[in-house]
Parts: C-alpha cells; sequence; structure tokens
C-alpha cells in the first residue's frame, strides 16, 4: 500500500481483508438456513398450502445472498480467524441468521407476523436464540410450515449455542468460559477451533436425543407432526410449541413426564454425553451437573410439597406439575402446563427468581448458568474466610481445578453487567407505558431466553402480541445480547474495537 493511501486512510478504518471471513462464514449460514426452508416448504407443498410459496420466495433469497458472500470472498478463511474477527463474527451471523428467517412469517398468510416486519423479526429472533417467547395466536389453525419452521428455527439454534458454547466462548474468556476452555478450543491468538474430532458425535448425540424425544412423544399419544415439532424444541430448550396453550394441551401424565426428562438433558452439557460415549461411566456426575440437579430436587420438592399442603393439588399433580415447569423455566425452555402465576405470590416470586438462573454451560439452555453461581458461592466463602481469618490462604478450585483471578474476575463482570442491562431494559419498557411485572419479567425472560414473563398479558397463559411494536425490538435485542452471553454482541460498541 502505497504512503499516501495509508496517510488517506481514517484511524479506525476496517480493512476489507479483515472482514472477509466473516462475511464467508456467514454467507455458508445463509445459504444453509435457505436449505432448511426447503424442508417446510415441502410440507406445506405436500399438504397444498400456499404458504409453501413464501418459503420458496425466502430460501432463494436467503441462498443467493449467502451464495454472494461465499463466491467473493473465497479463500479468505485459511488463515483463520483472530479474536477481533471473532467478536465480530458472532453477533453479526446470529442477526444475520436471524433477519432471513424472518422473511417466511413476512412473506406468509399467516395471522400477526404477514406483512409485519416488528412481529415477523421478533418472532424469528426469538426462534433461533431459543427464548420462546411469540406473538402468534390460534397455533392449532397455523399452517404446518409454520409450525415446523419455528420448531426448526429453535433446533438450529440449539445446535448453534451448543458450539459457541465450546469451540469460541472459552477461546474469548467470556464470563468465566475460560474455565471450560479444553483440547477442542485454540490456545492461541487465532479463533479456529479444532473441534473435528468431537463435531461429528456432538451431532449425532442432538439428532439422537431428537430422535428419541419424538418417539417417545409418539407412543404417548401425540401425532407424529405433534411428536417431532415438539422434540426439535424440547432438546433445543426453546419451548415453541403447536398449541395455544402449550402443553396444557396433553393433560396426559405420561407426555409431561417424557417432556420433563428431555427438558433435562437439553439442560446438561452436551460435551458429556460425547465423554460418556467414548467410555467415561462418570462423565455425566459432573460437579456442574450434581449441584444442578441437587437444585432443581430441592426446589420441585419444596413447591410440590408447598401445592399439597395449600389444598391445590393432590401428590402426583402437585410434584408433576412442580416438576415439569420448575425444570422448564430453569432450562429457559419456557413451557407450561398451567398458568402458575395462579399458584399465589410465593409462586410468582418463586418463579421469577428461577427465570434468571439457567441450565449448564456447553447445553442449549440460557440464563446465567449455574457454574457461575458456583464460582460466586466459591468467591464468598473465600471471602468471608479471609475475614475471620486474616493471613490465611484460601485457594479457589472447581472440580479439582485452580480458580484463577481471570476467571473470578468475568464471572463478577459478568453479574454486574447482567444486571445493568437487565435494569436498563426494565426501565425503557416500563417507559413504555407497560408495567412492572410485565416490563420486569419481559426484560429477564429475554435476556435468560426463558420465554414466557408473568403476568396476565406475557404470562404462561398469554403471548407478547399485544406489546408496543419499540418494546418487540428492545427485546429481541435482548434475546441476542443474552444468547450470545453479553459481550460479544456489546463489545461492538466499544470504540477502540474499531480501531486498528
Amino acid at each position: 500500500m502505497r504512503a499516501a493511501e495509508r496517510q488517506e486512510r481514517p484511524a479506525g478504518f476496517v480493512t476489507a481483508p479483515g472482514v472477509q471471513p466473516v462475511i464467508y462464514l456467514i454467507g455458508i449460514l445463509l445459504m444453509a438456513s435457505g436449505g432448511m426452508m426447503v424442508i417446510p416448504m415441502a410440507v406445506d407443498l405436500y399438504l397444498g398450502h400456499a404458504d409453501w410459496q413464501a418459503f420458496a420466495l425466502a430460501a432463494l433469497l436467503s441462498a443467493f445472498v449467502g451464495a454472494v458472500c461465499v463466491r467473493s470472498n473465497r479463500g479468505s478463511l485459511e488463515a483463520g480467524l483472530s479474536l477481533r474477527q471473532a467478536f465480530l463474527l458472532t453477533p453479526f451471523a446470529w442477526l444475520s441468521v436471524a433477519t432471513v428467517s424472518a422473511l417466511p412469517f413476512y412473506f406468509s398468510q399467516y395471522g400477526s407476523v404477514s406483512g409485519d416486519l416488528t412481529n415477523a423479526f421478533f418472532e424469528s429472533m426469538s426462534g433461533i436464540t431459543t427464548t420462546g417467547s411469540t406473538v402468534l395466536v390460534g397455533l392449532e389453525q397455523a399452517p404446518p410450515g409454520i409450525l415446523l419452521w419455528r420448531a426448526l428455527l429453535q433446533w438450529m439454534g440449539g445446535i448453534g449455542i451448543i458450539g459457541m458454547a465450546i469451540a469460541i466462548l472459552p477461546a474469548l474468556g467470556i464470563g468465566g468460559m475460560q474455565l471450560f476452555r479444553t483440547e477442542s478450543s485454540d490456545r492461541s491468538e487465532k479463533v479456529m477451533p479444532r473441534v473435528r474430532q468431537i463435531a461429528t458425535t456432538l451431532g449425532l448425540v442432538y439428532i439422537g436425543l431428537t430422535g428419541a424425544a419424538a418417539l417417545s412423544y409418539w407412543l404417548a399419544g401425540m401425532t407424529p407432526f405433534e411428536a417431532i415439532a415438539h422434540a426439535l424444541t424440547t432438546i433445543s430448550t426453546g419451548g415453541y410449541s403447536t398449541s395455544d396453550s402449550s402443553f396444557g394441551n396433553w393433560q396426559d401424565n405420561g407426555i409431561q413426564w417424557i417432556a420433563t426428562l428431555f427438558m433435562l438433558s437439553g439442560g446438561i452439557p452436551f460435551v458429556l454425553y460425547v465423554r460418556m460415549i467414548s467410555g467415561d461411566r462418570k462423565a455425566l456426575w459432573d460437579r456442574q451437573v450434581r449441584t444442578f440437579l441437587l437444585f432443581l430436587a430441592a426446589v420441585i420438592i419444596s413447591l410440590g410439597i408447598w401445592l399439597m399442603t395449600s389444598g391445590q393439588q393432590a401428590f402426583e399433580p402437585a410434584f408433576r406439575l412442580a416438576a415439569f415447569n420448575t425444570v422448564s423455566v430453569v432450562t429457559t425452555t419456557g413451557y407450561a402446563t398451567s398458568d402458575y402465576s395462579l399458584w399465589g405470590n410465593a409462586a410468582i416470586g418463586l418463579f421469577f427468581g428461577l427465570t434468571f438462573i439457567g441450565g449448564c454451560t456447553g447445553s442449549t439452555a440460557g440464563g446465567i448458568k449455574i457454574f457461575r453461581f458456583e464460582i460466586m458461592a466459591i468467591m464468598l466463602r473465600s471471602h468471608f474466610l479471609s475475614l475471620l481469618y486474616p493471613r490465611g490462604v484460601f485457594p479457589n478450585s472447581y472440580a479439582g481445578r485452580p480458580v484463577g483471578d481471570d476467571v473470578v474476575g468475568s464471572v463478577v463482570v459478568f453479574f454486574a453487567v447482567f444486571f445493568a442491562c437487565y435494569s436498563v431494559l426494565t426501565i425503557a419498557m416500563m417507559a413504555l407505558g407497560l408495567d412492572f411485572l410485565t416490563a420486569a419479567s419481559g426484560a429477564v425472560t429475554a435476556l435468560a431466553n426463558v420465554g414466557p414473563g408473568l403476568g396476565d398479558t406475557i404470562g404462561p397463559a398469554g403471548n407478547f402480541l399485544s406489546l408496543p411494536d419499540t418494546a418487540k425490538w428492545l427485546l429481541s435485542f435482548g434475546m441476542l445480547l443474552g444468547r450470545l452471553e453479553l459481550f460479544t454482541v456489546l463489545m461492538l460498541f466499544v470504540p477502540q474495537f474499531w480501531k486498528g
């Protein structure tokens, strides 16, 4: 480059070669998204529903844009991805996929999403981030292609977040995720994850669990279509259903227990399944999983006893409802069997608190994640002991591994940023005229990717259709922010990121 050209270039300019690998990878994802649209298109075409045309047009547009991105940036990925490019890729990849995935909704002839950009994008973002909040009503009469596309969106989002949690986030050191850096994460300056050796097994495990869930639902009484749709959204802990009343449409005890089991399986780190298949029989007895299961057991037993002693339910339905709804909220799936906000103020407070928790890292669940609460507990214990014994030395360890100051600092900062974002989003929602319960629960359900909020409007028996358009855009941003662990999105707002 000539000296004159270098002088004319502003300080913070990002050169084309710097973004070419990012555009190339996004192009591949857009082409894959277009390919996935062929599935619901074929279903609608086979059943004679006119919405197949919406999927055909959306698939062509997505594939065309993706092909242009790939062709114009071919060969740009040979040197791998730098940290800066990885930060750039993550949010823009998810945003791009959410945008093209909204096209079938927008072009369709169904309900509130037809021709409505806000509702179509909200539904798409909620799907790809596995949040499960919806603006659709009358799902029982919805075209099968739309129902299947919603389920496929969540299924794709679920496998996407597993890959990101294993390959990208540990190397970026976000929110303490460096604690889970393994041989599958590149330890060098480049973020080109070496996960080919486990990617196939992870994919097979994900598909296998989905197939097992579908078969179980079908044998328990769902139609084949219902079983497949719910299996896709159960393993991904997404929560989209084919009925407005969610699992309240199936009061069969077996179906609800099956859903509870597979929601639980989606909240466990998928890499542990790989280890178990590889011969490590004790892989699932991981410290994080033990804490996760013990926490769920304590909440379910307490809630079940309370439902019985308060006279609201008999023994079996009390513990079934407690187990289903607790697991659904903690794993951020968002299914509901009944409106648990009618169980009393204590239940409202409990479920509001559970919304923040989340599942295990490396699972499809959202939320703050169990391991971060464990790190905070370890840190607090060490702090209290140091107050009692000022001259003592209390090293922090997690699952037999030392916890460095970088991990502790990342976790503390994550908590601070999470609740700062939550406060800002809640206040912004209230500024739009929403009541506190709707605003506060809507903000946390977006950031934690849970789905239903609390209250009459967005509670388990409601949806997000009546919210102002501005609120839907804010919540869509909150879903992306929470799904990508905050920092991968917020980094783009740091001026220094764009310099150099």
